[in-house]
């Protein structure tokens, strides 16, 4: 015997209407995201709080002195590319050889050599005239710099 109306023991389908759908923001996982990028920001941020020590000289206030002592080196590098030693020119080839012989006769503490650079001079030009001196036998290097106007 045949039934109609369907399979025995199953129930009839119900198609809904579809429902709008859910435009909010769920901002439960964007929370959770902060909150743990604070957590690590916390504990990575005095990591890295590194301190490099630097000696920075005391200022003093000097008064200029009017004449330059016979026995000091000062090294002037112009604009131009020239150098020279006590105001007297010097050729690249002579340099070293030029500071060797005023250093040589003075005491380790006394072989002091100073550089003035012009606005103008070039920074390599300054750099190789200091690397010179110290081959030359120059243990303390000074940089003359202009005073500062108030």
């Amino acid at each position: 015997m045949a039934r109609h109306g369907g399979i025995h023991g199953t129930k009839p389908i119900h198609i809904r209407e579809p429902v709008a759908a859910n435009s909010e923001i769920n901002v439960t996982p964007l929370v959770d995201v902060v909150l743990v990028l604070l957590i690590i920001f916390m504990v990575v941020t005095p990591l890295l709080e590194k301190d490099i020590a630097v000696r920075v000289p005391n200022a003093e206030k000097v008064e200029q002195p009017t004449e330059v002592p016979p026995d000091q080196i000062i090294v002037h590098v112009k604009a131009d590319g020239k150098v020279d030693i006590n105001v007297r020119d010097v050729e690249d080839a002579d340099y070293i050889t030029q500071l060797k012989t005023r250093l040589e006769p003075r005491a380790t503490a006394d072989k002091v050599v100073f550089f003035v650079a012009e606005d103008g001079a070039n920074y390599g030009r300054l750099v190789w005239a200091i690397d010179s001196a110290k081959i030359a036998g120059a243990e303390t290097i000074g940089i003359a710099t202009d005073k500062l106007d108030n």
